[in-house]
């Protein structure tokens, strides 16, 4: 079993990019998120090596090719970088404390931006049905500028905007 030998500190930006910018490296990370904790390094070069192939089985000497390349490069950087933690008597890895700074640069694995969609989709709506109302000179809705209120909703989505970016 390998000890981790890596750094204590977190990642820079710049070294983030550099890990995912291989395709191999990206490929393990998000194997390793989906599994959601322990994957056999063979699972992950034949995963890798199946998107890699465009022929049905996987020529053995890709997958070998995939499997020596994990083995020699792309699971010693992330180990030392603390990504993963590689167990190589098992060869196994596993989620190291760097794993999630990474992930959350990977599509789909960062904050959920489902929700703030919807919050902006509701913003806008709810603009427009207010504008709208405002036109048929309904008692309380006729006093409300429809202007300020567009103005005002646009204000609340660029907040929003601008919050997600800064977080």
């Amino acid at each position: 079993m390998s000890v981790q030998t890596s750094r204590s500190d977190s990642l820079e930006e710049s070294e983030v990019f550099h890990i995912l910018g291989n395709d191999r490296r990206r490929a393990i990370v998000q194997l390793l998120a989906e599994e959601s904790g322990q994957v056999d390094v063979s699972d992950v070069a034949t995963e890798i090596a199946s998107t890699e192939s465009d022929t049905t089985p996987v020529p053995n000497n890709l997958y070998k090719s995939v499997y020596v390349s994990l083995q020699q490069t792309h699971l010693p950087q992330l180990e030392e970088d603390a990504v993963i933690e590689y167990d190589s008597d098992a060869k196994t890895i596993t989620p190291g404390p760097n794993f999630d700074d990474v992930l959350t640069y990977i599509d789909g694995h960062g904050q959920d931006r489902s929700t703030v969609l919807q919050l902006h989709f509701g913003l806008c709506l709810l603009a427009l049905v207010v504008i709208a109302l405002a036109g048929l000179d309904l008692p309380v809705l006729s006093s409300i500028d429809p202007q300020l209120w567009s103005v005002l909703v646009l204000l609340l989505v660029a907040a929003s905007s601008l919050y997600q970016l800064l977080t």
